[in-house]
């Protein structure tokens, strides 16, 4: 007999795979919206599903949260290199981190949900921040090839601006005031004439 820990997942069939989308949509919207206490009931409803099945794909309110937050890591970070197949280097930068201002603003609905689960070790602890750094590293390689941004700034330092514009903005700032800081973020990495 197999034990049950070494017995591979079966893939889930093409309704199910659709419900846990939904759901992750549904998530994604209301802790957007809101915070990561919105009923998961609602969600339920909102993803056109009954509570059985949210229960099914996510037996718990911390499994939720941590499926969302990985689903925007993964779509945030990947999104780069797509960026960068649409746009030049210095467009695609500025496009990415209107998409990271997205995911911090998902995150923020689910933050005391993540911290409980990372402190507990229910939620394991991600690497977000190397993986963001990584994603920003890539756009500002292909800038410094093109030379539509400079070549001596370093991916953490962007990492480390932008955690400051989204500090700063945490308290309800505008999105217009957002907007104008992330402008001047990808300014500063963008080459200075006669330099």
């Amino acid at each position: 007999m197999i034990p049950p820990e070494s017995t591979p997942a079966r893939p889930l069939r093409k309704d199910a795979r659709r419900n846990r989308e939904n759901l992750l949509s549904a998530a994604r919207a209301a802790f957007t919206a809101a915070d990561d206490t919105v009923p998961l009931e609602n969600i339920a409803r909102d993803a056109g599903v009954g509570i059985g099945t949210l229960y099914r794909h996510f037996p718990t309110r911390e499994a939720l949260v941590e499926a969302v937050y990985a689903a925007e890591l993964d779509d945030v970070t990947t999104s780069a290199g797509a960026l960068l197949e649409e746009h030049p280097p210095d467009v695609a930068l500025r496009a990415w981190t209107d998409r990271y201002a997205q995911f911090v603003a998902t995150k923020r609905g689910m933050v005391d949900t993540l911290r409980a689960g990372w402190a507990s070790g229910r939620i394991a602890t991600p690497t977000t921040r190397e993986r963001v750094t990584a994603a920003i590293a890539t756009i500002l390689e292909a800038g410094a090839r093109e030379g539509t941004l400079r070549a001596d700034v370093e991916a953490e330092d962007v990492t480390t601006m932008l955690l400051g514009v989204f500090l700063a903005t945490a308290a309800g700032d505008s999105l217009d005031r957002t907007k104008r800081l992330l402008d001047l973020v990808v300014d500063a990495v963008r080459p200075r004439p006669g330099r």
